[in-house]
């Protein structure tokens, strides 16, 4: 018997046509029927609705079962995006209808359900309809509401307008409430109370400073320049610190110097080296003679390999001499 491939099982059986009426493809198959004909009804019931366009969102793609390819489910017009005019103008084509046939016949489908994957053009031309009058309508409001927006803006920049002439008038009329140039403001408080209620639109950082702070009758004692021999500091023309000399002739040293910086660029190598390594804990300060070295090894924690086998050397030497 000859083999028979099934495209929705994705298998292949030797029974020849008989697998397209086992009960493992027929459910297969209505499970997949039901999948689509949720995708349809849903598109049906989102058809008249118009939202802004989001590509995360509104690019999503659906399976079309009989003609095994996917379809973008909802349509775009300019920034807009109209849930399931995509997917309803698939079905409503030539091309599904023709290939929903083919599938019907080649899987032995129940006829009643075909009608549900299917959109008739009259359908198909009433929703597309709807679809039109609610894009007209909501670029509508959507230009009402633009046109609400500018209005306030406007409004906004209206009261600014104003907000802005009052404080120039309140300071035109204040400087012309001075006087002429040479008369003096009332000094003491009743002057600031005085002048802070003439101008209740100005902020007080605008006024003058007060000049009028010390006590009638008191006055101040000049006591002369005050200057130092040979001292000084960068704000009266003075060398600063670093340049300064000694009075051996050496410059004054700020901060560390170049061998102390040397030092402690190896300090900082050695703390990344292990810290239980040989010689990590030696003492590079103290004296060490030639009998310090165990007799056992010649490796010791406290030490260096090089001096054990130097001393080795040494006495390996000493005992050839005295053979």
């Amino acid at each position: 018997m000859a083999a028979h491939h099934c495209a929705l099982c994705r298998r292949t059986s030797f029974s020849g046509r008989r697998h397209l009426y086992s009960p493992a493809h027929r459910r297969r198959l209505r499970e997949a029927l039901e999948r689509l004909q949720e995708e349809v009804a849903a598109a049906r019931a989102a058809a008249g609705a118009v939202r802004p366009y989001e590509p995360a969102e509104h690019e999503r793609r659906v399976w079309c079962l009989c003609c095994g390819r996917g379809v973008r489910r909802d349509g775009r017009r300019g920034g807009l995006a109209l849930p399931g005019a995509g997917l309803l103008r698939h079905l409503a084509g030539p091309e599904h209808r023709r290939e929903t046939l083919r599938f019907w016949r080649e899987n032995r489908a129940e006829a009643a359900l075909r009608e549900r994957v299917l959109v008739p053009a009259d359908e198909y031309e009433r929703l597309a309809q709807a679809a039109e009058r609610a894009l007209a309508a909501y670029r509508q409001r959507e230009e009402e509401r633009l046109r609400q927006m500018a209005a306030g803006i406007r409004e906004a920049e209206r009261r600014q307008q104003e907000t802005v002439r009052a404080a120039l008038q309140l300071q035109t009329e204040a400087e012309l409430g001075a006087g002429p140039p040479g008369c003096s403001l009332p000094a003491g408080p009743d002057r600031d109370s005085s002048w802070d209620a003439e101008q209740p639109g100005l902020s007080r950082m605008q006024a003058g400073p007060d000049l009028n702070w010390m006590e009638p009758g008191q006055a101040l004692t000049f006591i002369g320049h005050q200057e130092t021999e040979g001292k000084g500091n960068v704000h009266t023309g003075a060398k600063p610190p670093w340049l300064t000399e000694e009075e051996d002739g050496s410059k004054q040293q700020i901060g560390p110097s170049y061998e102390e910086f040397l030092k402690h660029k190896e300090k900082q190598k050695l703390k990344k080296l292990p810290a239980e390594r040989v010689g990590a804990n030696f003492d590079h300060t103290s004296q060490t003679g030639d009998s310090w070295l165990p007799s056992f090894g010649r490796v010791w924690n406290h030490g260096r390999r090089w001096q054990s086998r130097h001393q080795f050397r040494t006495e390996s030497g000493e005992k050839k001499k005295k053979r």
